[in-house]
């Protein structure tokens, strides 16, 4: 009976091989056929070099996924922990990413200047970066809303923007810094009128109508006692996530003098990046 099974086993082994070699002769002589021109088609997306890649996600129609999954207002604490351990994530699988930045459903990502992954192409940096952060926001979900199920996947949407000097790449990072002040300081003040005011929505709304900074600050101290610079640097000025240079002791053996024969010496060694990622 093992004979028998044996020898069968074997017989179809044989015969798989031999299908395989002909899938194999006939995919290459597909690939050099008259269709090949469909390829031709495709668009030529690579980044200029000598440029900063940055690719910034947004969270797509988030203002209704944050209400149907009762995020506190204005900020979660823990949607935006969720959103920098998805970034984190994204670092980690994609060690050309120098820097990152987020604040509110957003996350930009600088690659290298110098990078030359898939061969510089914005579709791949894109997809590959928007598809990582999606799939970690729901495996991670359940480890920061532990009593909120999620009732229906979340969507991010991204774009590629190539930026050619340290000074614009600077520039660019400030102004996302400065949306995030704006954005926070105007939501702190919305929802403490809605809140703690009783206001709807529209009186709210129409109660800030027109105010500068100054305005928002002083309703905010005076009529709920809110210093706005008290207010935690995550929601204020958003997260910056960096890698940080990690110092490595490793024990090995060295030579010595007789007398010192056998004894161990820890031996440090820096290395970065994938040491670490500093919030």
């Amino acid at each position: 009976m093992w004979a028998f099974r044996t020898a069968r086993i074997g017989s179809l082994l044989a015969a798989t091989s031999v299908i395989l070699r002909r899938c194999l002769r006939l995919g290459v002589a597909m690939a050099k056929s008259q269709f090949e021109y469909v390829r031709n088609f495709e668009v030529q997306d690579t980044c200029l070099p000598h440029c900063w890649v940055v690719v910034r996600l947004d969270g797509r129609n988030f203002p209704r996924f944050a209400e149907e999954h009762n995020f506190a207002k204005p900020n979660d604490s823990r949607a935006l922990h969720l959103m920098t351990k998805c970034a984190q994530t994204v670092m980690e699988e994609l060690e050309d990413i120098v820097i990152a930045y987020g604040q509110s459903d957003e996350y930009s990502f600088v690659f290298r200047k110098k990078s030359n992954w898939f061969k510089r192409r914005a579709s791949k940096f894109m997809t590959l970066v928007a598809s990582q952060f999606a799939s970690s926001y729901v495996f991670y979900w359940r480890d920061y809303f532990e009593d909120q199920p999620l009732r229906y996947p979340p969507g991010f949407d991204g774009r590629v923007v190539l930026y050619p000097s340290n000074q614009t790449l600077k520039d660019y990072l400030s102004w996302r810094q400065a949306d995030c002040h704006i954005n926070n300081l105007y939501n702190t003040v919305f929802w403490a009128l809605i809140q703690q005011s009783g206001l709807t929505p529209v009186q709210a709304q129409q109660r800030l109508k027109g105010t500068l900074t100054a305005d928002k600050n002083e309703i905010l101290f005076s009529e709920f006692h809110i210093n706005y610079n008290n207010e935690p640097h995550m929601y204020r000025k958003g997260t910056v996530l960096v890698w940080q240079k990690v110092e490595e002791v490793r024990t090995q053996e060295v030579r010595l003098p007789a007398e010192m024969e056998g004894e161990k010496k820890a031996v440090a060694r820096t290395r970065t990046p994938g040491g670490g990622l500093e919030l």
